[in-house]
């Protein structure tokens, strides 16, 4: 099979959504007797609502499981079919946590995916991300302020650093993770966003 034909492309994309929609932090915490993470904090199944919980085990699971799938799909779909594949793959991935099939499309916000698929396409980018999101974190002990600022500055350093098709794909994933962030945005601007380890979202 061609790697660059419809196809294979399409393969990939699927691949990636399967893997993406696998919901680690509602698995992790059913697991581990705590009921449904949906039902606590913000309701969402990422790693920041599991740490509501109590268990920084389980949330520290839940942030590695998420970013893994993005990584491993990606990893699988270039070995496979080539570098457009494993973009497209990426992609499918972060679609997938952000709208599982399985849950009704209402998944977590898809930070940790992203990273996971940073990580495996351009690791100096997922680099630039960690420092910009410990940065952030470190001076303000705000999650969501965070995530969001090390999200912007994905797309950016992906282009400044010549990896210009995937600078459109993360571009793209940081719209969608801005969109999922309106909430917490809404708090930020009237300076009522919980800091990390705050019981609400």
């Amino acid at each position: 099979m061609d790697p660059s034909s419809f196809p294979a492309l399409l393969i990939a994309l699927g691949l990636g959504y399967l893997l993406g929609s696998i919901p680690s932090g509602l698995i992790l915490t059913r697991l581990a007797g705590l009921g449904d993470v949906r039902q606590i904090g913000s309701g969402n199944i990422g790693a920041t609502n599991v740490l509501r919980t109590g268990r920084k085990s389980l949330a520290a699971a839940t942030l590695l499981f998420d970013a893994l799938k993005g990584a491993a799909s990606a990893l699988i779909a270039w070995r496979w079919f080539g570098e457009t594949a494993a973009l497209v793959a990426g992609f499918g991935a972060f679609l997938g946590h952000v709208f599982p099939i399985w849950l009704g499309f209402k998944g977590g916000k898809g930070v940790a995916t992203f990273f996971g698929v940073l990580l495996a396409i351009a690791w100096k980018v997922g680099a630039i991300f960690v420092v910009v999101w410990l940065a952030v974190a470190g001076a303000t002990r705000i999650s969501s302020l965070a995530a969001i600022a090390a999200t912007l500055a994905s797309p950016v350093a992906a282009w400044a650093l010549g990896y210009r098709e995937f600078a459109l794909v993360t571009a793209v994933m940081s719209a969608v993770i801005l969109i999922k962030h309106r909430a917490n945005i809404r708090r930020l601007l009237a300076g009522e966003e919980p800091k990390i380890g705050a019981t609400k979202a």
